[in-house]
């Protein structure tokens, strides 16, 4: 059973991807609910919303042009407890590919790791899923607060804005 669904539209600006939804956030069935995450904030700091969304309005960010989703999508809570045979990189490339977002963003290292096959730096990659170009952007999770820039967020969305135009 799936955690949380996927909220995907086609051709969206940006999709982001965890590993798989904190326990927090599973516990709430609202994605990014962690008293800490700082996800929320950060859409709305970059301009990437024009407001404040709240986790548990979640399904309306397609309205923004953003989707979200998982590696893992039948398990939930942190990085490190993850079991690895959860994640699901083949149904992750098939998603992109299928709904094609000008932008996937992997939210943490992790799942970029394991989707690319090697530990990227953050920021912008030079490989694609498909036709979308991707960013790797430090964790907004409260846990990953000892490698927080949100540099590469401002980045992205600068970058959404241009691709937009």
């Amino acid at each position: 059973m799936t955690v949380l669904p996927d909220v995907l539209a086609p051709s969206l600006a940006v999709v982001f991807c965890g590993s798989a939804v904190g326990s927090k956030s599973a516990e709430l069935g609202a994605y990014y609910a962690g008293l800490g995450n700082r996800f929320w904030p950060m859409l709305h700091r970059t301009g990437l919303t024009p407001r404040l969304v709240s986790p548990h309005e979640y399904a309306s960010v397609t309205a923004y042009g953003i989707g979200l989703t998982d590696l893992a999508k039948h398990v939930s809570g942190a990085d490190s407890s993850l079991p690895r045979q959860a994640d699901d990189p083949s149904r992750l490339r098939a998603t992109i590919t299928t709904y094609r977002p000008r932008v996937v963003a992997f939210n943490g290292k992790r799942a970029a790791c394991v989707v690319l096959g090697h530990r990227p730096a953050v920021g912008r990659q030079p490989e694609r899923i498909g036709a979308s170009v991707v960013f790797v952007l430090p964790s907004t999770s409260g846990a990953a607060r000892r490698w927080w820039d949100e540099g590469p967020w401002f980045e992205l969305a600068a970058f959404v804005r241009r691709s937009v135009a």
